[in-house]
């Protein structure tokens, strides 16, 4: 009786057929919507990543295979020296030092003042703060052609020529507007609340900056630090107004005279030096995507 009655409840459901099992679902279409993004996404990748491959490439080629051969072919001879003769005979290490030495002092003059700016004009209250931050504001319309002709003649008749100091002065003046402005924007994410307790509990002004403030926006000072980081480092009109000594050059100027041993453009050595350069700093912001990340969206909180 047992048997009859299952086969009778099971042949009274719909259609007549047997149950369906976990095993006989069938699987979801995937959506067309999906295959297009992960389309988009791919050709997008792509575009990225194929002129690194092709610069790679061509920095492992000679002068010869550079300009008989196809532009996109391989090299037909892997020429590895070429990074070892960028880095002796066309200088990259004297010009990523001399831009290390330009930028590391303007990048932290930069964060130390811009960030203490941010925090005068946003956490203490003072008369003319609000105009103070719209003059910064200003200082981010202003072209650096206009300035560059009477800052050469100032940094000549103060003797500061023939020597970085402009370089890092420049950074640090050009620098600012952006960063007071960034800082600002972040400070408003932080709790009032917080500096009226330690004003309570009898702190300063300056322990409020360094021991309640910094710690609280250290991933937007390293995110800005990172953006000013490589504005600076890619800079080549202002390098190559102020650095009138080949010992002086940045990487940039040095990449845009770089020549061989005769005065003849090898082009395998400077793609070689190009790719020391970009790898590098492809290096540098792979290591702090995360921080930069967060920094990013810290000051998104509030208005």
């Amino acid at each position: 009786m047992a048997i009859d009655t299952s086969l009778k409840s099971s042949g009274s459901r719909r259609g007549g057929g047997p149950a369906p099992t976990a095993g006989s679902r069938r699987p979801r279409r995937r959506r067309p919507g999906r295959l297009w993004v992960k389309a988009v996404v791919a050709l997008l990748l792509v575009i990225e990543v194929y002129p690194l491959l092709w610069m790679f490439l061509t920095s492992l080629k000679s002068n010869s295979d550079y300009l008989n051969n196809s532009t996109w072919s391989l090299p037909t001879h892997w020429e590895w020296s070429n990074y070892s003769e960028a880095w002796t005979t066309g200088n990259i290490g004297l010009y990523i030092r001399n831009s290390l030495l330009a930028v590391l002092p303007a990048l932290a003059l930069i964060l130390l003042l811009g960030t203490a700016a941010g925090f005068a004009l946003q956490i203490m209250v003072w008369k003319g703060r609000n105009l103070t931050l719209l003059i910064f504001l200003a200082g981010m319309m202003v072209p650096a052609q206009m300035i560059l002709l009477p800052l050469f003649t100032v940094y000549f008749q103060t003797g500061l020529s023939g020597t970085l100091w402009p370089l890092i002065l420049t950074y640090t003046g050009t620098g600012l507007p952006l960063t007071v402005f960034m800082m600002a924007t972040y400070y408003k994410t932080v709790p009032r609340e917080l500096f009226e307790a330690a004003t309570i509990d009898g702190a300063g002004i300056l322990r409020a900056f360094w021991t309640i403030s910094l710690p609280m926006v250290r991933n937007a000072v390293l995110t800005v630090g990172l953006v000013q980081f490589f504005f600076l480092w890619n800079d080549l009109l202002i390098a190559l107004t102020f650095t009138n000594n080949q010992d002086l050059r940045t990487i940039q100027v040095g990449l845009l005279n770089f020549t061989g041993d005769f005065g003849a453009t090898q082009y395998g050595p400077l793609f070689a030096a190009i790719c020391i350069n970009v790898f590098g700093t492809l290096v540098i912001y792979l290591f702090l995507n995360q921080k930069v990340m967060k920094g990013l969206t810290s000051g998104a909180v509030k208005g």
